[in-house]
């Protein structure tokens, strides 16, 4: 009995885990194209590639499909896919005859720009701001030859943040089209 439990061991032991899924050229692309805007906006690359591999799958796919395809970890693979969810960029699908979830690109551009800019930059604006009076209120204890420069550094600050908060709405509209 010892030797068979023993024999399933060193069996199992000797299985290679399952190599990722290949990536045709095309996936490759679209993935990258993703992974570069999401460099730009200050995103994880992962969220990135769980987004543009969900975009171009011909169907929805599980997190063990993402997992697979991607080489990803599952705790990486989880909060992409619940990042995703929380800004509506993807969306649980059902799929008849399979209880595990399927997750599948929303490709509404307008819909996207909006919760992000909602969901992602309003609250970084908002906490900003907060910081930016501190940073006013912290100048004063400046001496008075260096309050001059931070002063107005940190009116240029304000100026930026104000002009992002007039420009959001424009480009939410121009996207929207």
């Amino acid at each position: 009995m010892l030797l068979a439990i023993a024999q399933k061991e060193t069996a199992r032991d000797r299985l290679e885990p399952i190599p990722p899924a290949r990536l045709n050229p095309l996936e490759t692309e679209v993935i990258d194209s993703f992974v570069q805007l999401a460099r730009l906006l200050g995103l994880r690359g992962s969220v990135a590639e769980i987004y543009g591999l969900l975009f171009i799958a011909a169907r929805p796919l599980t997190m063990d499909d993402c997992i697979a395809g991607l080489n990803l970890s599952r705790g990486s693979a989880c909060q992409g896919l619940r990042f995703l969810r929380s800004v509506g960029a993807i969306e649980v699908v059902y799929v008849a005859g399979d209880r595990r979830l399927h997750y599948e690109a929303v490709a509404e551009l307008r819909n996207l720009v909006i919760r992000f800019v909602r969901e992602q930059v309003l609250p970084h604006l908002d906490s900003g701001q907060e910081r930016l009076a501190r940073m006013a209120g912290l100048v004063k204890q400046l001496p008075a030859d260096e309050r001059a420069h931070v002063s107005g550094r940190v009116k240029l600050l304000q100026s930026w943040e104000k002009n992002v908060r007039r420009f959001l709405p424009l480009v939410v509209k121009i996207l929207g089209r």
